[in-house]
């Protein structure tokens, strides 16, 4: 056979013979061979992005602040008080009991108290120029029920999207989704007044779709993102046919948010790898940060963001009336039943009482007219008055 190596060196048998004639072997010792060169590391492979994620404190401040607004609102309301002819709903919360259902089946406060907290109306923003109530009604809610289903969709979404992109992008997105609520309600609810916090929600639902969109090489699980966004949209939706809700802050919010998402949530494609994660020298193939339809879809949200808000803002103001060019959108607002009623000027008048009077003073028209305390119910004078 060949020679036979060892890890230390190579040994060789010499033949010799000794003084008696015997033949004696020595062994030869050699020097060891020369150490094979070590094989060549294979290239390293980049690390793979850990996908950041923020802890989320802004949407369960938001909640905080939603919640504390509703109760400074029923606080201010004072149904015993302010409505002394009307059977208050949970009359043992005292001040804190809620209007009679059939003026406002959501178990809240009256429109009155809704107007004066900073409730959307169209003719102060426009006549008046307080245009701070675009801003003022997103942090409002029309009664318990409301609040309950706009709360639960933004603990459910908005921590979500807070832990994904912080609080550096959805704060922004949340307000102004409520404002471009405020601004479609606006348009088209000239003679109620409504509150627009569930705009707001509608802006993170709408950027959740876009978010869906423009990441769609991320997710794995697609259908249930879907599903449980058109569930939530379906609930909202359902409410918003009722008094002092409106569609119309829906729709604007949703449309608000869902271009905004095309702007601030955009996330690198799946593959991506950033420079800092790549050892040194790595020379291997790489994926580009976004695809081109992200670009496209970024541009066109961003022009048509700025064109939405601009030509919306100069129609209000200049005191355009959407329904005149739409006969049935009013529908979208509020649905009446024999429960409660969506005639303009029902349950939007301050009840004063001066003894066995009662003084009420329409809000929409500013007409003011004494009654005396009959058995009729101050929403029946209230709409007398205000028609």
């Amino acid at each position: 056979m060949g020679k036979e190596r060892t890890s230390e060196a190579e040994a060789k048998l010499q033949p010799w013979r000794g003084d008696d004639g015997a033949e004696v072997h020595s062994l030869d010792v050699g020097p060891p061979p020369p150490a094979a060169a070590p094989s060549p590391a294979p290239a390293q492979m980049p690390r793979q992005q850990r996908d950041e994620r923020w802890w989320p404190w802004l949407v369960p401040v938001i909640f905080l602040a939603n919640v504390v607004m509703f109760v400074i609102t029923m606080y201010v309301n004072d149904c015993p008080k302010n409505s002394p002819l009307s059977s208050c709903v949970l009359p043992f919360l005292g001040r804190f009991s809620f209007q009679p259902l059939k003026q406002n089946p959501l178990l809240g406060p009256s429109s009155p108290t809704l107007q004066k907290m900073g409730a959307l109306v169209v003719d102060k923003i426009v006549h008046q120029h307080q245009g701070w109530r675009l801003v003022s009604c997103i942090w409002l809610h029309a009664g318990v029920v409301h609040l309950l289903a706009n709360m639960l969709s933004l603990l459910l979404i908005g921590i979500r999207l807070e832990q994904e992109f912080g609080f550096a992008r959805i704060g922004p997105l949340y307000v102004i989704a409520g404002i471009g609520g405020s601004a479609l309600s606006a348009l088209f609810v000239q003679s109620n007044i409504s509150v627009g916090a569930s705009g707001a929600l509608f802006g993170l639902l709408g950027a959740m779709l876009s978010e869906l969109i423009t990441n769609w090489t991320i997710y794995a699980n697609k259908c249930a993102a879907m599903t449980a966004l058109i569930v939530i949209v379906a609930i909202n939706l359902a409410l918003g046919i009722l008094p002092h809700v409106d569609n119309f802050a829906h729709i604007g919010g949703f449309i608000t948010g869902f271009l905004l998402g095309f702007v601030l949530l955009v996330r690198p494609q799946y593959g991506y790898v950033s420079r800092k994660y790549s050892p040194l020298g790595y020379n291997g193939p790489s994926k580009s940060k976004h695809m081109s339809y992200q670009y496209v879809l970024w541009v066109a949200g961003a022009i048509l963001l700025i064109v939405g808000f601009t030509v919306s803002l100069i129609l209000l103001f200049r005191g355009f009336n959407g329904n005149d060019h739409c006969s049935w959108c009013h529908y979208l607002s509020c649905v009446p039943t024999s429960k409660w009623s969506c005639k303009p000027g029902t349950d939007t008048c301050e009840i004063t009482p001066l003894g066995n009077m009662l003084n009420i003073t329409c809000q929409g028209s500013g007409r003011s007219q004494t009654f005396p305390n009959t058995t009729q119910s101050a929403s029946d004078l209230c709409y007398q008055l205000c028609t």
